[in-house]
């Protein structure tokens, strides 16, 4: 069962701050097939986050953290983190719940949610 505690963080692979939100928005128009970021693609359109998203995340028992990954580098280390990615923080220290490449594996945000969703009950069955 997850605890109150436990947190999804989810990493994008773009750094924060408004110049750099500005090239992303940019990129993400003028050349869709070399952006970067398959999470910020598939939760978030041109200018703000999809509505599908917003109730997913509300539909999930966790506290959750966003951030850019000069912001999860700042607070958590991890160098060798290859955002985009979704951690969950169980106490312990974040794991890695979906990498780079289960993520771009995702054809649509309804599959994201399914491996999120996945992700999570496997978890939850290792720590039962």
């Amino acid at each position: 069962m997850h605890h109150s505690a436990d947190k999804l963080i989810f990493v994008y692979n773009a750094d924060s701050g408004l110049f750099n939100t500005a090239t992303d928005i940019a990129h993400k128009i003028l050349s869709p097939q070399t952006y970067s970021c398959d999470l910020c693609t598939l939760t978030h359109g041109h200018f703000r986050i999809r509505k599908e998203w917003v109730a997913f995340l509300e539909s999930l028992p966790l506290e959750q953290e966003f951030l850019h990954r000069d912001e999860y580098r700042a607070r958590h280390g991890g160098a060798e983190l290859q955002p985009p990615a979704v951690l969950l923080d169980t106490g312990d220290g974040p794991e890695l719940l979906l990498d780079r490449q289960a993520i771009a594996a995702c054809r649509d945000l309804a599959a994201l949610k399914q491996r999120i969703r996945a992700g999570l009950d496997a978890q939850l069955a290792a720590t039962a």
